[in-house]
Order: C-alpha cells, then structure tokens, then sequence
C-alpha cells in the first residue's frame, strides 16, 4: 500500500496540513524499520505442504513461539523435569512483545516494560521473579519487589496545556464537577475491589481464569466500556479520557472497542486487598526484556530462531510439523510426540491443519491491535517543561502513548538516554490499522514521532542520534465487549489431539502474567499426558 506522505502522517500523528505546508527539512535521521518478518507471511499461504523433502528430527515436545507464553511452557516443563524439548520461532529475537536490544546505552525494550508484584497465589510468577532477583518473600510469605527492580519515583507525568504535571489525571484542566465524577469512579472501583463471590473469589483478580464469574460481573462484558460510563452517568469529557487512555495503553482499543469488564479488570485487578492503590511495579531498562531474556538463557540451544513453520498435523501417534529455515526457505520437518502451539489464534489457524481444513469461524471472534514502536537515542535530554522527567511521559493530545524512558532506572537523570515511544492504532479498523502500518516508512516514521513528542520537548530534533522503529502488525489481542467470557475464547484453549496451545490471547487480555500462566497450563497439559506426577498450577 502507498499513501501520500501527508494523509499517512495525519492519519498516524495527527499532524496538520499546516505543519506540512511550513516545515524545513530537517537533518536526516539515523535508523531503520524493523519489525515481525510480515514479508515472510505469504510463505505460510503459499507452503507446499504436502511431501516435503529432508530427513525428520523426532523430538519428544516441540514449542512453536518464543514470546513469553512458548518460553513459560519451556520453564515450566524444564521445572517438571521435561528436559528433551525445541523451541522454534520466526524472529531473529526471541521474546515476542517482550523483546529487547542492547545497542544503546542501556539495553531498551521492543514493547511490554513492566510487570506488577504478584500476589502469592501466582506461585509459578513469583517463583520465576525470586530466579530474576526482582522479588523477595516477607516472612508471612507476601511477595515484595527488590528495590532496585521496582520503578523508581517520579513514575508518570502528563503533558497538558504546555506543561507537564504528576499524574496521568488532567487535573488543570479539571473543574469541580469533572473531580467530583473522578473521585465517583474511584468508589465504584473500590466497591468492585472489596466484592467476592459465594466462592470468595475476587470480581478481578489475576490470572484472570480466577475472576469470578458472578451473573452480574460476566453481565459487564456485553457492553462496551463507553457504554458502562455512560450508563453510570459519567459525563466528565477528562475522566473518559483518563479511562480511554487505560485501555489504550493495556488494550490498544478506545472506550467503544474495549468491553466494560476488561476496562475494570485494568483498574481493579492489580489493587492490593484494603490498601486502594494498585501493586507496585516491576521494571528494568530493557522493560520485560529481562524477562524474556532469562527464559531464553534457560532455553539454551534447545531454541532455533528465524523458523517459520507453515503445517501442524496431528498424526495417530504425535504431531508432524514442517518448518522453514527463515533465511533459505530449506525446509525442515518434526515428528514430535507433543506440540504446544504458543501463538496467536490468527497464526494457528493458519498452521493447524485441523483448523485450516474446518475452518475454525470461532476465531473469527479473535481481534487484534496494530502497533507502532519506536526507540529513540538521543544524546541528552532536551527541554522539559513543568514536572520533572518520569519513568512513564504521557502526552494528554495525543493519539500515541507518550514514553518510557529506559536510563530511568539506572539513576542516570542525565546525559545520553533512550526513550521507547508507542502509538497503537486504537481510532482505526484492523484491516486499515494494517494498511497504515505497512505504509510507514523510516522517514515518515521519523516526521511524526518527532512532531508529536516535539511539541513536549523544544530542541528534541537536536539531540536525536538514531531513531529505530518496529512495526507490530497483531501486537496484542483486543478484549472487544463479549469476547471476554464468550464460548469463542473458551473453546480456542481446548487441546487438538496432542496440541496443545498458549498464549495471551486465550486470557483475551494481552498481558505477560496470563501469556506467562498461559504457558504454564499447556506445559502442565503435556507433562500430564506423558504421565508425569506434580501440584499442578492453582
């Protein structure tokens, strides 16, 4: 798709004909597109499947996808005592969402930065945290975050009216009324945090396959999170925009895409029991690229990067697949005795032949957000107005997410620093997001995150040494209302024969603690079919 440079740049930044018309050409900018191997997509269509030439490699259990849900379920079976695995992946990066690189001053993320102190009951996430050194147990056995891996003060900032305030709540522009509807959500937040159902589960808790599923709290997923505001008799143009901006940053979705329970699983599900604020959280400069990275070592050379496998085919007595080698198309074939498919349901119905030949409509429910990363390197800070430099910099008119700032944990308040922007594509379609998305070019790229951050920040060209952009074209499922607790999710989880599937799209919220515990329930699946004996997971 080509598009004129200015209806691309209005389309992803918003900026104005009268930028366009009136700007100098700026000095070119270092740097370049990366992203998921989308030119490689139309190998999976066009595969030859049948016949494949290439001897088979037998394998006992074959993971296919290295993003946090294929890396859980490998850490989970390696736990288990399953030892004798692959872990096959497209990318040159491991990680998925959760990748990161290391050619900055300090390493930087490629999407997710944090992750929430988990409660004790997620067993498996806080035994992972204590291997990273992020966590620690009190002696009544409550988790708590190493000081060095919890984000460190001033957290979030927001640029509003030429300056930036703490908070992410607009509050200058804020009257009487537009408080007075804040403080209102926050009790019925509160409420929805002190419920539990006549089995004692919490309304929003996580993993989310622990939520209840009360008559009235599953009624919530019908309707979209605009709707519910609306119902409720929020008016305030500033409070849908604060809830508007939490389902975008978590969902990549606006208040009409987002179903009301998910758009209250953001704000509730997190919420220590009795203290009203939200657990703290876990980060490092390279976000849950730290993560990713310890599970990929744990993998070793069990893990083959640049695969694109195109046929799973469950057999009488385990599961083909085929794959090729990203860089010379040679294929390769698999004859494993299990498989864990951990990716998204957009991928498996492609490559599950099961589903390929039925058809699998349920998927049709499965939706996805387009994303646009970019990591700048700059070689100082450049001028901030107002509230000092955050961890999280939102800008209040802006159809991106701001940035994080990857020296922020590293105490390095000045000097050279790399910030990673986000702008998901939350105003369009999926099929236009898409089309944007692939359109993006460097230098367009370049044009509009310098516009929108330079707004924020005078001088922010002068500094730039490279800029680099990913482009996540299926970034992350979007939790669209009924979908949550719909029979399309439920069913998409069920195994195939000796498939078995992972992945944080069958949570329906895209997020590394049910993408992580995703992984962790397939990896308990296969090892109970190889007659392994163990606690499974609560």
């Amino acid at each position: 798709m080509s598009l004129p440079r200015r209806e691309l740049l209005r389309a992803l930044f918003g900026v104005p004909l009268a930028f366009e018309a009136c700007r100098q050409p700026g000095r070119p900018v270092a740097g370049e597109v990366r992203g998921a191997r989308m030119d490689l997509g139309h190998h999976v269509r066009d595969a030859t499947r049948e016949n494949v030439p290439g001897v088979s490699e037998r394998v006992p259990v074959l993971i296919v996808g290295a993003g946090p849900s294929g890396l859980a379920a490998a850490w989970r079976l390696e736990r288990l005592g399953v030892t004798n695995y692959r872990v096959l992946d497209l990318e040159r990066l491991s990680g998925g969402t959760s990748a990161s690189e290391r050619d900055g001053v300090v390493p930087y993320p490629w999407g997710a930065h944090y992750v929430p102190v988990p409660r004790a009951d997620q067993t498996e996430l806080v035994a992972l945290l204590q291997e990273l050194g992020a966590l620690r147990l009190r002696a009544d056995g409550t988790p708590e975050g190493v000081e060095r891996a919890r984000v460190r003060a001033p957290e979030e900032r927001l640029f509003v009216d030429g300056s930036w305030i703490e908070g992410l709540f607009p509050s200058t522009r804020a009257n009487a009324a537009d408080h007075a509807e804040l403080l209102r959500f926050e009790r019925e937040v509160k409420a929805l945090v002190e419920f539990r159902d006549a089995q004692g589960r919490r309304a929003f808790t996580l993993p989310m396959r622990k939520c209840s599923d009360a008559a009235e709290l599953v009624a919530l997923d019908r309707i979209s999170a605009g709707a519910w505001l609306r119902a409720r008799g929020f008016r305030s143009k500033l409070l849908s925009w604060y809830v508007e901006y939490a389902c975008r940053d978590d969902y990549g979705a606006s208040l009409e895409q987002t179903s009301a329970w998910a758009m209250l699983f953001y704000f509730c599900a997190r919420v220590v029991d009795g203290s009203g604020e939200s657990a703290p959280f876990l980060t490092w400069p390279e976000g849950n690229g730290r993560v990713a990275n310890h599970l990929t070592r744990r993998v070793g050379d069990r893990l083959r990067l640049n695969r694109l496998v195109t046929d799973v085919v469950p057999t009488a007595d385990g599961v083909e697949v085929v794959a090729l080698a990203a860089d010379t198309l040679r294929a390769e074939r698999y004859h494993a005795e299990d498989v864990i498919l951990a990716l998204p349901k957009l991928v498996v119905r492609h490559l599950l032949r099961p589903l390929r030949e039925a058809g699998g409509g349920y998927l049709d429910e499965f939706h996805y957000a387009a994303w646009l990363v970019a990591n700048l390197h700059l070689s100082e800070r450049p001028r901030s107005q107002g509230f000092p430099f955050a961890w999280d910099n939102v800008l209040f008119d802006s159809p991106g997410l701001g940035y994080v700032v990857a020296t922020h944990q590293t105490l390095a308040d000045f000097g050279p620093t790399v910030w990673t922007y986000y702008r998901p594509f939350w105003e369009h379609d999926e099929h236009e997001s898409r089309k944007l998305l692939r359109a993006v070019d460097h230098a367009s790229a370049v044009e509009g995150v310098l516009f929108d951050l330079g707004r924020a920040h005078r001088g922010l060209a002068d500094v730039v040494e490279r800029i680099d952009v990913y482009r996540w074209g299926h970034a992350m499922v979007t939790p669209r209302p009924g979908f949550i607790w719909g029979d399309a999710r439920r069913r998409a989880a069920e195994p195939i024969g000796r498939v078995a599937f992972a992945h944080s799209d069958l949570s329906g919220l895209p997020l590394l603690e049910e993408a992580f515990d995703r992984g962790v329930l397939a990896a308990e699946q296969v090892a109970r079919r190889r007659g392994l004996r163990f606690e499974p997971t609560g």
